[in-house]
């Protein structure tokens, strides 16, 4: 006669399956894929926040340019005002400058006034004149009309300066027109069979 409590002893071990049911994971697997999926989430995230980064660089960036260069057609019409009132200030003769009549001279004063103002205000908007006067020629920023010789001043460099340049920020919104030194031509040496400075013997 069988022992009833040994019976009931083994039905829990006789009950309990050897294996996983077909098609699911141990759980060492499960923890493997979640692992390789958290890797895969974080590795898109990280892409993601770099992309963003790098959006909201590129849109400040073009927001500067757009600031600072956003005037670039308008500052380029109006540099043609400025060199009209410039020149109209050129062509005015000594005995006009030196004039004692007040009306002549308070219209002189204005166009003076006039053309500081507007380099003031073309300034303040990041257009600057600059004057290449015997700096080196440099032709990203210099536009050479001709070549003169000039022995003071090195070849290659600007010798005069015929219209001045304008930058916009980094950029060039006019290059200066130049006059660029060039050497000066080499005096002939005398020829060796040159006897005309020595007297000659009867």
């Amino acid at each position: 006669m069988s022992d009833p409590r040994r019976e009931n002893d083994e039905a829990p071990e006789a009950a309990a399956p050897d294996a996983a049911p077909s098609g699911e994971m141990v759980p060492a697997e499960q923890v493997k894929a979640a692992l390789e999926a958290a890797a895969d989430f974080k590795d898109r995230l990280l892409r993601t926040l770099a992309d963003m980064e790098n959006l909201r660089k590129r849109t400040e960036r073009e927001v500067a340019d757009a600031r600072q260069y956003g005037v670039t057609a308008f500052a380029r019409d109006v540099l043609q005002v400025s060199d009209n009132m410039h020149r109209a200030l050129d062509s005015i003769g000594a005995e006009l400058s030196e004039t004692t009549d007040s009306n002549v001279r308070a219209l002189i004063e204005g166009i003076e006034l006039t053309e500081r103002e507007l380099a003031k205000v073309l300034e303040k908007h990041g257009v600057k004149m600059f004057m290449p006067q015997g700096e080196k020629f440099d032709p990203n920023v210099h536009q050479a009309m001709y070549e003169v010789a000039d022995g003071s001043a090195a070849p290659g460099t600007v010798a005069q300066v015929i219209q001045a340049g304008f930058m916009i920020g980094e950029r060039v919104l006019r290059p200066a027109l130049v006059a660029v030194a060039k050497a000066p031509p080499k005096a002939p040496s005398p020829s060796a069979n040159d006897n005309s400075g020595t007297d000659t013997l009867a």
